[in-house]
């Protein structure tokens, strides 16, 4: 069985407004609702760890969904702060091995078939394995001008989404040991890289998407009734 662990410390400044973004509503609920539902409708999740801010005025308070426990703990300044404590929050009968899948708080439209394929990578690969989709827009890179520098190949590069699937020892290893580094990992296999190893990339729905802009609220608004 698997645990997830679920970021939401976080203020949505790159969104804008006075509401962090996971509370904002799409197709009825927050975008942190339909989240955890996805996750806990699976039948290999056994409940969730969610990482609030201290004092969250909006956690509406949830203790479960889909008749599986939903535990809280106060995050951190950064994700991977938050991703530590949720991690030092999951009940004690969490050993070591067991498979904890990492998803943003704000990427509401994560379908089943995604996780089941995520699930059977990670625990195929001792490296685990991340959602990820493969890159087709062209790349440009620009100068200190914001004009053209050059045009980059964008063969073997991939856009990484979530969730990010690891065994809770690897992952608690990789954090703890970017953390002493001072170094800010952006997402949980930057840090599962750092330690020389090789999580498996499994090309995920270009759909699951993070909200991050109104734009982005308006498309997820427009998938989630697409799937009602």
């Amino acid at each position: 069985m698997s645990w997830a662990l679920v970021p939401a410390a976080g203020s949505g400044r790159r969104f804008g407004g006075e509401t962090p973004k996971q509370y904002l509503h799409a197709a009825g609920k927050p975008l942190i609702e339909h989240a955890l539902c996805a996750l806990l409708a699976h039948p290999e999740v056994e409940g969730a760890v969610v990482a609030l801010a201290a004092d969250d005025p909006r956690w509406p308070g949830w203790t479960s969904l889909h008749g599986k426990p939903v535990l809280t703990c106060v995050g951190g300044g950064e994700r991977a702060d938050s991703v530590l404590a949720a991690l030092h929050a999951l009940p004690e009968r969490v050993d070591e091995e067991a498979l904890l899948l990492v998803h943003d708080a704000a990427r509401p439209n994560l379908r089943r078939d995604d996780i089941e394929k995520l699930i059977t990578a990670a625990n195929a690969s001792a490296d685990g394995a991340i959602l990820a989709a493969p890159v087709r827009d062209t790349l440009k890179r620009a100068d200190t001008h914001a004009r053209i520098a050059s045009t980059e190949p964008r063969a073997a590069l991939w856009r990484a989404l979530t969730p990010q699937a690891f065994r809770r020892g690897l992952l608690q290893r990789a954090l703890e040991a970017a953390q002493a580094a001072g170094v800010i990992v952006t997402d949980e296999a930057m840090a599962v890289e750092r330690l020389g190893l090789h999580p498996q990339l499994v090309e995920g729905r270009e759909d699951n998407l993070k909200v991050t802009t109104p734009a982005d609220l308006a498309l997820a608004e427009f998938l989630l009734r697409q799937h009602a």
